[in-house]
């Protein structure tokens, strides 16, 4: 069983075994301006044809075809993969000049602003890297002046004219912070002018993107929503978002002989330690689900995970008390493996109970039981980085309370990284040194006994997650803090 504390942006738990990661919500609204340089195709051949046309040559012609531009956006991002963006922009002012015979000048000058509507979708490269491509229409207006000197008079010098077109682009994000990216970009729009010309103006810019509500701080703002904490049991570890108030959760992780659903002895400890948790709670309320491995008949892996449901409700009933109104038994057979049925390791993991409990909102008076349990708390690290964050300042506060107020209680640190350039011997010291500043922090601040923590690196041999995002990676730079109860 475990007993977890969500916290604002760390995770301190009672448990037998336990990780969590905070993860960051991929939706939301967002803001942002870019500056770059403009760029049009003058078309000089149809200026040619339109002098020639009232008996004039062009002898040259200069054109000023480059001017800056701006953009100012704002957008709403569905997911991870796609983003709906509107804004307003100003392409700049394009100019040219030829010189006929008869000897005179013929000029003319076009502005270009207008509004925009695009879908972007969203590559992410990295953590912090992302590409992303969009396509979508504009609405211009073209504001043109035409002017003579000499032999060339303009009788209608003035024009404008507003349409819609496409656009189309391409760019990159680094994102500082979760709330602030840098964006390079190149962008296409097709502009019809006011003598009914079709031409493209390339944009290329850069600028930056605000995103609203997310969490650069150290806590999370007492106005944000309460999330529900993510449960995966057994070998995965517990995943959490956010919170702003701090909950008390239970977790519930079993295994099983093959092919049987008898609670074994050691597993009624963790069974003592969760109605402990129900008991003081009683609001509180259990779904006990049951899992197989692949071996068998998928009809008789579901009965039989269910009856290993059944018998942990059974003894939570009969033996500690508890109100059968308040459990809830599923199996779900071999359905959610978290292990590979192929290995007898992974099979063994897989034949388990799991619990997903509800939260209550303190452990006031909750003390440590005359059973095997643990605090565990997840510290976050930066890539390649073995300092502790100041926001995990008040989460190591609270360790060290527990510690002092159990003084038979020892606590292992346990440290990991998600590093898969560097050689096994680097990653293995990096996750140690992790571990041992965790130990140290609490040593220097806080006046634990060193003899009573104990540092250990695991490099990346105890992943959360996959390597292959940079997501998974930074939730396998971890700390736990494991505090053991030796009776």
């Amino acid at each position: 069983m475990k007993l977890i504390k969500l916290g604002t942006q760390g995770l301190i738990a009672l448990a037998i075994i336990s990780s969590s990661q905070v993860m960051a919500s991929d939706d939301g609204w967002y803001m942002g301006f870019n500056i770059g340089k403009s760029r049009v195709d003058i078309d000089n051949q149809r200026i040619n044809s339109s002098l020639l046309s009232q008996g004039f040559v062009n002898t040259d012609t200069t054109n000023d075809d480059k001017d800056n531009g701006w953009k100012v956006f704002g957008g709403y991002q569905l997911n991870k993969y796609f983003a709906l963006e509107g804004g307003y922009f100003d392409l700049g002012e394009y100019s040219f000049q030829a010189n006929t015979l008869p000897v005179g000048t013929y000029s003319g000058n076009i502005r270009i602003k207008g509004i925009n509507l695009d879908a972007v979708g969203i590559l992410p490269i990295t953590q912090k890297i992302s590409a992303f491509g969009r396509l979508g229409l504009n609405t211009a207006k073209a504001q043109t002046h035409f002017a003579g000197t000499g032999a060339v008079n303009v009788l209608d010098p003035d024009h404008s004219k507003r349409d819609t077109n496409y656009k189309m682009g391409l760019g990159l994000a680094y994102a500082f912070t979760p709330s602030l990216a840098l964006r390079a970009e190149a962008e296409r729009y097709r502009i019809d002018d006011t003598m009914n010309n079709r031409g493209d103006v390339d944009l290329v810019s850069l600028g930056l993107v605000y995103r609203f509500g997310q969490n650069d701080a150290v806590a999370v703002s007492e106005q944000s929503p309460e999330p529900e904490p993510v449960i995966v049991t057994e070998v995965a570890p517990v995943v959490v978002v956010p919170v702003v108030t701090e909950e008390y959760c239970s977790i519930l992780e079993m295994e099983f002989e093959i092919d049987n659903d008898t609670i074994q002895r050691e597993e009624k400890e963790r069974l003592k330690t969760l109605g402990t948790f129900l008991s003081k709670y009683p609001e509180t309320t259990a779904t006990i689900e049951g899992h197989s491995d692949n071996v068998g008949d998928n009809e008789y892996n579901m009965q039989l995970s269910l009856r290993r449901a059944q018998s942990v409700v059974n003894y939570l009933v009969e033996t500690i008390g508890i109100a059968p109104s308040r459990l809830k038994s599923v199996g779900y057979g071999s359905s959610r493996p978290i292990a590979d049925n192929q290995t007898q390791e992974g099979k063994r993991s897989n034949r388990r109970i799991a619990a997903v409990i509800s939260c209550a909102t303190d452990i006031e008076g909750l003390n440590v039981a005359p059973t095997r349990m643990t605090m565990a708390m997840n510290i976050e690290f930066d890539q390649n980085s073995d300092t502790v964050k100041s926001k995990y300042a008040e989460d190591l506060r609270k360790v060290a309370v527990f510690l002092k107020a159990n003084p038979k209680t020892t606590a292992t640190v346990e440290g990991h990284t998600g590093n898969i350039q560097a050689t096994p011997e680097v990653i293995m010291a990096i996750s140690q040194r992790r571990a041992q500043n965790v130990v140290n922090y609490l040593v220097d601040t806080y006046g634990i006994s060193r003899s009573r923590l104990t540092a250990e690196g695991f490099g990346r041999s105890r992943r959360f997650a996959y390597n292959n995002t940079a997501a998974g990676e930074q939730e396998n730079r971890r700390v736990n803090i494991i505090i053991n109860y030796n009776k």
